[in-house]
């Protein structure tokens, strides 16, 4: 799926994903990854939300982002609560939801000034939807 341009001065922004690849700044990612604004981290996470780790989360934290989104792959699937319990009491909010729809949101929320990462996991078993 493709996305309409939005202006963001320089900010890292998702251009196109589909199950096996996501696309930032004109360049093709078939990896999970970790995107802000300002820094992509590929490779990030585990090959499925299930082998999600503290490790991973601490990651994302790194950025001390005021949202976290977890894209979980092809279907929204929750990962250990207390990965995200732990976040929601430093007052940090979490979003966890399929990958497409945390590509969206983290554009909109990017677009916004909000400090937010994504922690994005492909799911190349499924078909992809189309560029």
């Amino acid at each position: 799926m493709k996305f309409a341009q939005i202006e963001q001065g320089g900010a890292n922004l998702i251009e196109a994903y589909d199950q096996t690849r996501i696309r930032i700044n004109g360049r093709d990612y078939a990896c999970g990854l970790a995107v802000t604004a300002e820094a992509v981290v590929s490779d990030w996470g585990p090959g499925c939300i299930a082998d999600l780790e503290a490790n991973h989360v601490e990651t994302l934290l790194a950025s001390q982002p005021q949202v976290v989104i977890i894209g979980t792959g092809a279907r929204q699937q929750f990962p250990e609560s207390s990965l995200y319990f732990g976040l929601l009491e430093r007052g940090i909010g979490v979003e966890i939801m399929d990958t497409g729809a945390a590509c969206r949101t983290y554009n909109i929320l990017v677009s916004e000034g909000r400090r937010v990462v994504a922690g994005l996991l492909l799911d190349s078993s499924e078909t992809p939807h189309g560029p």
